[in-house]
């Protein structure tokens, strides 16, 4: 398996509880999957260089795993279908 680094930024204007349903919703998915989540880090809330859906600031959240390159391709698709996320990015360590 390889490992992988995830940045994903959250709208900041959700609730808590939707900010962590997201957030356990795609270690779920990355564990059911055969994949094995190391650490999350959650930044918080930070200014965003450059307004995306008329938004400024985001809920950072930073995801590191190791996994197998269809587990990525696959998370790429969800999380680009799930609201509540703004913007994603996902590299090979």
């Amino acid at each position: 398996m390889t490992k992988y680094e995830m940045l994903y930024i959250l709208d900041a204007s959700l609730s808590d509880e939707a900010k962590d349903g997201i957030i356990k919703k795609i270690e779920d998915l990355v564990s059911s999957n055969g994949g094995a989540v190391e650490k999350t880090d959650r930044w918080g809330v930070k200014k965003l260089q450059y307004p995306i859906n008329y938004k400024s600031e985001g809920f950072y959240v930073l995801t590191t795993f190791e996994a197998e390159k269809t587990l990525v391709v696959e998370l790429e698709r969800i999380i680009g279908i799930t609201d509540g996320i703004i913007r994603r990015m996902i590299t090979k360590i």
